[in-house]
């Protein structure tokens, strides 16, 4: 059975995912302001997936004889410098998630919780692609960054993201 303070910090990271969610649909509705439409549907796309993410905590808390606390989301930020910015600054977003996924993991170890273990080593390894997947991102953006019409062919290319599937 996990503890109840493991619980805690567990529930603490549950709003964690749902705040990417909501930072993802903040960038998706600057993207659409800049008439961005790939880009906006890409972000969508991911908050979705964070979303999700959420929900697994939520289940495995749930599962475990926890109980689901939902704490405040904070505000997340809504004007960014350009597209290069915002990928930059989800980028950073997911290492910060990736670093608390790793305390979460050591958190769980110490208390020989090893059904966390697992249901963490899941998140680890997603972390990896979420970085990876960001900083192509960020470089793809770098590339196009002094040309509209290469951003117009990477936005429709991040447009042609499918349905999250994290």
């Amino acid at each position: 059975m996990t503890t109840k303070d493991l619980h805690a910090v567990m529930n603490e990271h549950l709003v964690k995912e749902l705040y990417a969610a909501y930072l993802y649909l903040s960038m998706a509705a600057y993207f659409e302001s800049e008439n961005l439409p790939g880009m906006a549907g890409w972000m969508r796309a991911q908050s979705g997936e964070e979303y999700q993410h959420a929900m697994k905590f939520w289940e495995h808390i749930s599962d475990r004889g926890g109980r689901v606390r939902l704490l405040a989301i904070d505000e997340p930020p809504s004007d960014f410098k350009g597209a290069i910015d915002a990928f930059e600054q989800a980028l950073e977003h997911e290492k910060q998630v990736s670093a608390e996924i790793d305390k979460l993991y050591e958190r769980a170890e110490e208390e020989h919780d090893h059904a966390a273990e697992v249901f963490l080593q899941w998140f680890i390894t997603e972390q990896v692609e979420e970085e990876k997947t960001a900083q192509q991102m960020v470089d793809t953006l770098k590339m196009a960054e002094d040309s509209p019409a290469a951003l117009l062919m990477v936005d429709r290319e991040f447009g042609s993201r499918g349905t999250a599937t994290g």
